[in-house]
């Protein structure tokens, strides 16, 4: 059942611009990907490592301010993003380091207090940024001489990131380190007792959340080929934690879902509904309150449940009729 699901969305995925008429649609599913690789990287931290981060929209737009500003300066797209992961790698770690000296309530705010410094920052250094009028990037990257101006081009590059993140998240997960990373979530003293260094394996774990973090602000740089201080506001940050747990927090599905749910709201519900923000807030606290544990892991539950109801009902119905 699961590699079937696997492979239906995977050729769901593939065909998206054979269905998709309209070039519009395409770049909302593309701006659902980059959002969705952000997303499952703040999950790293959330789900599996139990911190709770307010600030990545600071290593996310460390990674687009870099790339962009090094694409405008005369470098060339490979170097520029090879520098911008090297420079957003280098930034995660002094923000790791920096954070991990609190858990809980206290990792939280001190990765808002980074964030926004890094927001003021962009806000307020002109010389650099461009400050409220950003930095705009004069033209899509061409890997292998193929373009990326158009949409299809665009969302099949997006597709394919997006894909080696979700390899790379289900191997990390899944290895003998994700579990250790978990044992520091739920029985810290514990992992301590028995030898671990819990605070590397959470340095780690920052590091691989920080990286495709980067690479998700680096897809979002030349998607918009514009750059502003908006993005690493504490808006953005908030964002992808609701991404996070709306979909289902430790799971890898969950924040997809979650990614697909609040771009859908932005983009394509706003045209329709001008409270789209209040529909948004409304939706969340449904899940909440009906699957707290989040949309995939609730959906899966009430699935569940359904089948068991159908399943007893029919077996109910056959002992009848048997005594019958």
């Amino acid at each position: 059942m699961r590699r079937s699901a696997i492979a239906v969305a995977l050729l769901v995925l593939a065909t998206v611009p054979l269905w998709v008429a309209s070039g519009y649609y395409v770049n909302i599913i593309s701006q659902i990907l980059i959002w969705a690789i952000l997303a499952l990287a703040l999950n790293v931290l959330v789900g599996y490592a139990g911190l709770v981060s307010l600030g990545h929209a600071g290593l996310f737009g460390i990674a687009s301010y870099a790339v962009a500003w090094l694409v405008v300066n005369a470098s060339g797209y490979l170097a520029a993003t090879l520098a911008a992961i090297a420079l957003s790698l280098a930034a995660v770690a002094i923000f790791a380091v920096l954070s991990l000296r609190a858990t809980g309530i206290g990792f939280l705010m001190i990765t808002l207090a980074l964030g926004q410094i890094l927001w003021g920052i962009a806000y307020r250094w002109i010389g650099l940024t461009g400050g409220d009028n950003g930095i705009s990037v004069p033209a899509r990257p061409m890997p292998l001489g193929l373009s990326l101006a158009g949409s299809t081009a665009f969302y099949y590059a997006a597709l394919l990131v997006f894909l080696a993140a979700m390899l790379s998240m289900a191997v990390f997960v899944n290895s003998p380190f994700g579990a250790s990373l978990k044992g520091t979530r739920d029985q810290p003293r514990r992992m301590t007792a028995l030898g671990y260094n819990v605070w590397l394996i959470r340095f780690l774990a920052f590091l691989f959340s920080g990286f495709w973090s980067g690479i998700a602000g680096i897809l979002y740089a030349y998607y918009n080929q514009f750059v502003s201080p908006q993005i690493l506001a504490l808006a953005t940050s908030a964002e992808a934690l609701l991404m996070v747990i709306a979909g289902g927090t430790g799971t890898l599905l969950g924040p997809i879902a979650g990614a697909a749910l609040v771009v859908v709201m932005k983009n394509v519900a706003s045209a329709y509904i001008e409270r789209w923000n209040f529909v948004l807030g409304a939706i969340f606290v449904a899940i909440v309150i009906f699957m707290p544990e989040g949309l995939v892991p609730g959906s899966l539950r009430l699935g569940r449940w359904g089948w068991a109801v159908m399943r007893g009902g029919r077996l109910a119905r056959v002992a009848d009729e048997g005594r019958r």
